[in-house]
């Protein structure tokens, strides 16, 4: 079975899966910071398709922080599961001091990973949702749940690798799934990579920023051609 080089190269197979997608204007590709950014600026990039981050915060039940009873995510969202917060106990004073203290966080990163710049509107978009792998799934079941509240018109998951159990839990939640490699024996993510390093802030920074620059090129590049073919238009 396939093993991966690196997240750039998982990036360039989970593309190939993608090609559908390419050249579509109503496309936006979203990385699941901070792997999956490297692994969607890949596919981005031969899509020829918007990259942007999403942010995600988990809200924890105190005590069982793993237990999450709510999210916030990119765009001011935030999502609560209230069957979760009636079965355990969740009061509305901690809903708040758990959604105040992770929207400190998650601005930090946004501010950290944007530098200023707004979020894509999602709204009516294909939104191809990724990351560098899974293993529960519950990052990206995060993700997808909050995404609802952007109303995008279709969300694909697409990850390079995951368990085939947590690959076909989350395809129920989206409306296309797209997992590369779903090994029966698997341990980890990392063992599907020869290079797991951890990705670094600025690797982030310095992806989303490519791929900003990329599409303003290719946005310049347009106007300048239909500039040109209007001059040559016969009278």
């Amino acid at each position: 079975m396939r093993v991966f080089a690196d997240r750039h190269d998982a990036g360039r197979v989970l593309a190939e899966r993608l090609a559908a997608y390419a050249g579509r204007e109503d496309v936006i590709v979203l990385g699941l910071p901070r792997g999956g950014v490297v692994v969607a600026y890949e596919v981005a990039l031969a899509l020829h398709a918007p990259l942007d981050v999403y942010v995600v915060r988990k809200l924890g039940v105190p005590g069982q922080e793993e237990l999450a009873f709510g999210a916030i995510a990119s765009g001011g969202v935030r999502v609560l599961n209230h069957d979760v917060i009636r079965d355990a106990g969740v009061t509305d004073q901690v809903i708040e001091a758990a959604t105040a203290r992770e929207k400190v966080e998650l601005e930090r990163r946004e501010r950290l990973f944007r530098g200023g710049r707004p979020p894509l509107d999602l709204q009516g978009k294909t939104v191809i949702l990724v990351d560098d792998g899974l293993v529960t799934g519950a990052s990206m079941r995060t993700a997808i749940l909050s995404l609802g509240a952007h109303h995008p018109a279709w969300v694909t998951m697409a990850v390079p690798t995951a368990p085939p159990s947590t690959c076909q839990d989350l395809a129920r939640e989206v409306d296309e799934a797209v997992c590369v490699i779903t090994p029966a024996q698997f341990w980890g993510v990392g063992q599907w990579y020869m290079d797991f390093s951890q990705t670094s802030d600025a690797e982030v920074i310095a992806l989303l920023r490519a791929a900003d620059a990329r599409m303003a090129r290719s946005a310049g590049d347009g106007a300048a051609e239909g500039t040109t073919a209007q001059a040559e238009r016969p009278s």
